[in-house]
C-alpha cells in the first residue's frame, strides 16, 4: 500500500510534462526549495558529503539514511533519496538499503549501478539487473517509488544505446523510473525517452544546462533533476564571499545579502 508520499510523488511523474525536483543538501535548503513551490525534492549524495567536508561516496548507508530521512521529515512534499549504489555489491545491499529507507517518511530512492571502482566503474550487466530486482521486489512491497540509474556515461564507458539497452533491462526487473546521468544533449535525450516504457529522469549538465523545460518536455522526460549542482552553487558563493571580505577588508558583501538572508529567515520561522 503506497503511503500518501508516495502515491503523490508517483503521480507527478507524467512523460512529456516533466515537474522540476531540485536536490538540498540539508533541511534548511529543503524548506527553502520547497517555499519556492517545488513540487518534489531529492537528496544529493554529493551535496551532503560536501556538509561532512568529503568527496561525493564519503558516506556510509547510516549517515546516508539518517541525513535522508531529517530531509523528508522537514518538507511536507515528497523526497526521494540519493542512495548511491545500494551501499554494497550485492542485490542483498540494494534491497536491505531500500528495505531502511521505505521505513522513513522518504517517497522513493534510487540506486545506482557504479561500482566505486576505477578499474572496473560498472557493475557487470547481469549482477547490475539482478540488483535492481531485488530492490525493485521490496520497493514493490512497501510502495517505495525506486529509481534505477544507469551510470556509464559518467564514466566514458559505454556508447548510448548501451545504457539504453541497459535502462531497459531495469524497467524490465521493476524500477519505476528510469535514468542515465550525462546524457550530452537534447538529441540524445530524446533516444533515450522513445525507446523507454516507463518515466525517465534526466540529470540537467553539461549542454543540457541550455535547454528549457519545455525542450525537455518536447523530447519526453517525466522528471528533471539538478543533483549537486544548487549546493555548488551555495558553496561557490560562499567562497565568492569570504574571498571578497578578505579582499577588500569591509563588509560590503555581507550587506548586499541582508535582504536575501532576512527572506530565508522568514521561510524557516513559517515552518518553526
Amino acid at each position: 500500500m503506497l503511503n500518501s508520499k508516495a502515491e503523490t510523488f508517483k503521480a507527478l511523474h507524467q512523460t512529456g510534462a516533466p515537474f522540476i525536483m531540485p536536490n538540498p543538501w540539508d533541511a534548511g535548503s529543503a524548506r527553502i526549495l520547497e517555499h519556492a513551490c517545488f513540487q518534489a525534492l531529492a537528496t544529493t549524495s554529493a551535496g551532503f558529503a560536501l556538509t561532512l567536508g568529503r568527496e561525493d561516496y564519503g558516506v556510509t548507508r547510516e549517515e546516508a539514511l539518517a541525513h535522508a530521512a531529517t530531509i523528508a521529515a522537514s518538507v511536507d512534499v515528497p523526497v526521494s533519496a540519493d542512495l548511491e549504489n545500494g551501499f554494497g555489491p550485492t542485490p542483498e545491499d540494494a534491497a536491505e538499503t531500500i528495505r531502511q529507507a521505505a521505513k522513513t517518511e522518504l517517497a522513493g530512492g534510487s540506486i545506482e549501478d557504479s561500482t566505486g571502482d576505477d578499474e572496473q566503474p560498472i557493475f557487470e550487466e547481469a549482477l547490475a539487473v539482478e540488483r535492481i530486482a531485488a530492490a525493485a521486489e521490496v520497493a514493490q512491497k512497501t510502495g517505495f517509488v525506486l529509481t534505477a540509474r544507469a551510470e556509464a556515461l559518467l564514466h566514458g564507458h559505454a556508447k548510448l544505446e548501451d545504457v539504453i539497452r541497459q535502462l531497459q533491462k531495469y524497467s524490465d526487473a521493476g524500477a519505476d523510473i528510469l535514468f542515465a546521468p550525462g546524457l550530452p544533449d537534447l538529441t540524445a535525450v530524446k533516444q533515450v525517452c522513445a525507446s523507454i516504457d516507463k518515466p525517465v529522469n534526466v540529470l540537467v549538465m553539461g549542454e543540457l544546462t541550455k535547454c528549457s523545460v519545455e525542450d525537455l518536455a518536447g523530447a519526453g522526460v517525466a522528471r528533471i533533476s539538478v543533483g549537486s549542482g544548487l549546493a555548488w552553487s551555495a558553496y561557490a558563493a560562499l567562497a565568492s564571499d569570504a574571498a571578497e571580505i578578505m579582499r577588500a577588508q569591509e563588509f560590503g558583501t555581507l550587506r548586499n545579502r541582508q535582504a536575501e538572508s532576512a527572506l530565508i529567515k522568514d521561510v524557516l520561522k513559517s515552518k518553526s
